[in-house]
């Protein structure tokens, strides 16, 4: 029961916050509870083959792997290493659970829980071990992926924190498949359970630089080419409250008939260049998405300076969008809204490839007339 209701927590919050971590941490989740279950029924009635088999399947293999495959995509941010995890995922999935259903099971079962070593044979017995390697490789990059983008940050810091916890769910998952520990076996099963459910309450709290998607429908789905503005009053922008001063604030303040000078940008401005491959055929519709949220972001963020969307002659399927915001405060406000989000949600049906370049600007300097050009209010 616990395990079940962990499940549903984790299922609740991957439709708050979809994403590929979160849906790695269900089905890890999902795995673990239809395993714990069979081993309930296992140590009621008596283990047989059936449910030593999804016992093993939901702890030894689905529980750990996809626990750490999503910490691969919580804490990694290169696109092609996601790609590369999703591949490998795929391969130790597929072929692991055929062999585990199909291959052959001896030895004495007892209502203890059963180590994988006593009734599997050493086929299994490699297949497991070599997803369990895959198991500590995907989560020892995961760390020091998120450790080197470690600067004292809070959120940097919380992030360390999920994916502890996600190492720690996956390694007691991983001991009770291997070692069985008869009556402790099922305690550090729900420990697992309790520790991932930790990681992901914990990761619902961190800024992501992929905004997942929110209770937000502006964008329909291509049915017609109408596209409505968002005028949902249930759904507000979300924006702190700034302390400025009147000395701090640089509206068009300009003296007599002068000409103004260009606006000096301060260092503390931060930047994101986004590189987008498309599908082939894919960018009329991609590009009717970004041009509704280049008009939000004008309509409604004043601290994101500079939102545009280019296109590149040489390469008919790259776009490039450039963001200026005026600190770290405003991109994380940026990417909370709800247009934002819709964006995230919906933009990858239509790419293939994404690259993320993170910029810290200083001595650089605009001029209102490039600003209003590139973004008319």
């Amino acid at each position: 029961m616990v395990a079940w209701s962990a499940t549903a927590a984790l299922a609740a919050y991957a439709q708050r916050r979809p994403s590929a971590s979160a849906v790695g941490w269900l089905v890890a989740a999902l795995g673990m509870a239809v395993g714990l279950s069979a081993g309930v029924i296992g140590v009621i009635l008596g283990f047989g083959e059936l449910t030593f088999r999804l016992l093993q399947i939901g702890i030894s293999l689905l529980g750990p792997l996809y626990i750490a495959w999503g910490a691969v995509e919580f804490g990694v941010r290169s696109a092609q290493g996601r790609f590369t995890s999703r591949l490998l995922l795929s391969a130790f999935t597929v072929v692991p659970l055929v062999i585990l259903f199909v291959d052959r099971v001896s030895g004495h079962f007892e209502r203890a829980f059963p180590a994988m070593g006593e009734h599997y044979d050493l086929v299994p017995r490699a297949v497991l071990g070599a997803a369990h390697v895959l198991v500590i490789a995907f989560l020892a990059w995961a760390v020091i992926a998120s450790a080197r983008r470690l600067d004292g940050d809070r959120d940097r810091l919380t992030e360390l924190s999920v994916l502890g916890l996600a190492a720690l769910a996956a390694l007691l998952s991983t001991l009770v498949g291997r070692v069985g520990l008869d009556v402790v076996g099922p305690l550090l099963a729900l420990g697992s359970v309790a520790a991932l459910w930790g990681a992901c309450a914990l990761a619902a709290g961190v800024p992501r630089r992929s905004a997942p998607r929110d209770d937000y429908d502006e964008y329909d789905d291509g049915a017609d080419g109408d596209t409505e503005p968002y005028d949902d009053p249930r759904e507000k922008p979300v924006r702190r409250r700034r302390h400025t001063s009147k000395s701090a604030d640089y509206d068009d303040y300009y003296y007599d008939d002068e000409a103004p000078e260009p606006e000096r940008i301060p260092p503390r401005l931060r930047g994101v260049i986004t590189i987008y491959t498309l599908v082939d055929g894919q960018a009329p519709e991609f590009d009717r998405l970004t041009d509704a949220v280049v008009a939000e972001v004008s309509r409604r963020e004043p601290d994101t300076l500079l939102f545009a969307c280019h296109t590149v002659p040489s390469a008919p399927l790259q776009r490039i969008v450039y963001a200026i915001y005026r600190d770290e405060l405003a991109q994380e406000e940026h990417e909370r809204q709800p247009h934002v989000m819709e964006f995230a949600r919906r933009g990858p049906a239509h790419v293939v490839a994404t690259n993320v370049i993170e910029l810290s600007l200083s001595g650089a300097s605009a001029s209102d007339s490039l600003v209003s050009m590139l973004m008319p209010h």
